[in-house]
């Protein structure tokens, strides 16, 4: 073997051509295969060969990758039921079971969107899978977070825990896919679990093909559903299940959530801002926190790299809104009648970027408030001193009816806006009859201004609008008893005797007959036994033999009954009283002060008959 001592290194080789490296050794293979020679990586001479070793496994190790941005709303999603925000009762439940193994073998979670159905099934599985650190624990309420299946589950890789969205998968056969693995036990945890998001999302043959294993599943499986819309499951499929209602978070824990956030990702946001992302959120916290992820980013923008800083003035132009002062003086000049300084602060509104409905939206949220603070609810609420001042100032001013009304308005015009073709016209015109109306009496009170002016003593002894002489005296002196409204029962006595035959002719089974009585016939000389009439215009048949048997069947007498000359007209029937003092409660009505004044401000407005749908038109 000594022929070849400098292939074998049995001699000292000479210089820094002796000993090639292997990445030497493989550049000098691929140099000779592809005809592309590397060059090779050569040490210094003055360094001995130990420290050849780094230089040569440098290009070997991987450079440092930054991970990827996540958003806040995946950052911060709740790994245990301590950050869970809002839901305590459940949380609550859940620990009570889970100490008792009182463990449901299916879980629905419903709520509104972004309120945790999703995160609160995770932890649910991270619960009931937990080893502990030392890999002897049972199911409990606290995960540890740190054993494989906590981890495995976080990070969605656990081989028995199955998540499955039920919007792509609808069908029979993925619910078949289902009750065939549910017969295997877990591989590696306690518990084989499904989670099926959006379980409305099913067919409704894919729910009955549920029905039996998931009332009767093996003692290794759970189910959990969530859902957005808990009304569209069937009846059988709630009934298998141990519901939670997971509700809307309140804004000051959104506000507290949101701080928390800002705090680890070092950025200041001024209290006002979070309560403006936590209004806009709806008390949904991932609603909340893409709309904070957006602010930040908006504010990084706006700073120019001196700092993180939201403010409350940044968020309302990202989200369109008005800003608080303007809204408040808006409502100022809807209130004074101001219409010229209203329509400037509407415009200049709409100039900046302000989209008409959030303005109603703004004034309706005012309003709202006001009304609140009427009721005792606590003191005037606001993010500013400023503001709580005006809410309460506005608060002691109006009135309850008032501030109703103005709501409803306010509620009108939002909808109209909302389909308007160009909702800043809509706008102005919605604000401006607003405007106009809020100064207007409340119905109620109206009501009781009519109803004083119609007792009032010399309207008692009125004659009938429209009637004179004769007529006029005797409809006088036999006014049934609706003639209340106008004489305010000034005129007590007994009942008229026409009326009396009138009803009990109709108690004697003869209601036609009544009916005719009361709608055609004009009494011209009326006494025991005895009957001259006339018949009003328009009857044509002769009702004298059906009214003797009428009145003979009513009063077991015989009634001798003639009908008047052409010469001779006797007192307006019932029908036609009734007529007239429905006139003559218009004429009342119309010629009150406050209806005309009502009348002048609205040309087009009608009056309705109280109780019923009849026009009164203007006179």
């Amino acid at each position: 073997m000594s022929d070849s001592p400098d292939i074998f290194g049995s001699q000292e080789p000479d210089g820094e051509q002796a000993k090639p490296s292997a990445a030497e050794l493989e550049a000098a293979g691929q140099s000779a295969l592809f005809g592309d020679p590397i060059a090779p990586t050569v040490a210094a001479p003055e360094a001995p060969p130990s420290e050849l070793a780094p230089v040569v496994k440098a290009p070997v190790k991987a450079p440092a990758t930054t991970q990827p941005y996540r958003v806040l709303a995946r950052k911060y999603r709740p790994q245990t039921f301590g950050e869970l925000i809002g839901q305590d009762a459940m949380v609550q439940t859940l620990a009570n079971a889970i100490r008792r193994d009182r463990l449901a073998h299916a879980f629905l979670m419903t709520g509104v969107r972004g309120v945790g159905k999703t995160s609160t099934a995770r932890l649910i599985a991270k619960a009931l899978n937990c080893i502990g650190p030392d890999g002897t624990g049972g199911p409990t309420i606290d995960p540890c977070g740190v054993c494989e299946p906590c981890r495995a589950i976080a990070e969605g890789r656990h081989i028995d825990v199955i998540e499955m969205d039920a919007a792509s998968h609808t069908g029979v056969d993925d619910v078949r896919e289902i009750i065939e693995a549910v017969r295997y036990a877990a591989v590696s945890a306690r518990y084989k679990i499904y989670i099926i998001d959006e379980v409305h999302m099913l067919s409704r043959n894919a729910f009955n093909a549920l029905l039996k294993t998931l009332e009767e599943p093996p003692a290794h499986v759970k189910f959990l559903f969530a859902t957005t819309e808990v009304d569209k499951l069937p009846v059988t499929v709630l009934s298998r299940c141990q519901r939670f209602d997971l509700r809307r978070i309140t804004a000051p824990m959104l506000v507290e959530n949101f701080s928390m956030i800002c705090r680890n990702e070092g950025v200041e946001a001024d209290p006002e801002a979070l309560a403006i992302i936590a209004s806009a959120a709806e008390g949904s916290a991932r609603d909340g926190q893409s709309i904070l992820d957006q602010a930040i980013a908006h504010a990084d923008m706006a700073s120019e790299g001196e700092g993180t800083h939201v403010t409350a003035e940044q968020v309302r132009d990202m989200l369109g809104l008005a800003d608080k002062g303007v809204q408040r003086k808006l409502l100022a000049a809807l209130l004074a009648g101001n219409g010229s300084e209203l329509l400037d602060v509407v415009d200049r509104q709409y100039a900046l970027g302000v989209e008409p409905i959030a303005l109603m939206r703004g004034q309706m949220e005012l309003v709202h408030r006001i009304a609140l603070c009427q009721l005792g609810k606590g003191e005037a609420q606001g993010p500013s001193a400023e503001e709580r001042e005006a809410i309460a100032d506005w608060a002691a001013k109006l009135g309850a009816a008032q501030v109703h009304r103005l709501w409803q308005l306010l509620l009108k015009g939002h909808d109209e806006v909302r389909t308007a073709p160009e909702p800043i016209v809509a706008a102005q015109m919605a604000l401006l009859r607003v405007m106009h109306a809020a100064d207007m009496p409340d119905p109620g009170a109206l009501v009781r201004k009519l109803d004083e002016i119609a007792a009032r003593p010399e309207l008692a002894g009125q004659p009938i609008a429209g009637q004179s002489g004769p007529d006029a005296a005797a409809s006088q002196g036999a006014s049934p008893a609706r003639s209340d409204a106008i004489a305010g029962h000034a005129h007590a006595g007994p009942p008229p005797s026409w009326e009396t035959l009138i009803a009990q002719v109709e108690a004697a089974g003869q209601l036609r007959v009544g009916q005719v009585m009361s709608d055609w016939i004009r009494v011209i000389d009326l006494a025991p036994g005895h009957l001259r009439y006339q018949l009003a215009p328009g009857y044509k048949e002769d009702v004298g033999p059906e009214l003797r048997d009428a009145l003979y069947r009513a009063t077991g007498e015989r009634w001798q009954i003639e009908r008047g000359g052409a010469d001779q007209d006797g007192t307006p029937t019932i029908a036609e009283r009734r007529k007239a003092e429905a006139e003559a409660e218009a004429d009342i009505v119309r010629n009150s002060p406050m209806v005309k004044a009502a009348m002048d401000a609205f040309p087009d407005a009608r009056l309705l008959e109280h109780g019923g749908e009849k026009d009164i038109r203007r006179a």
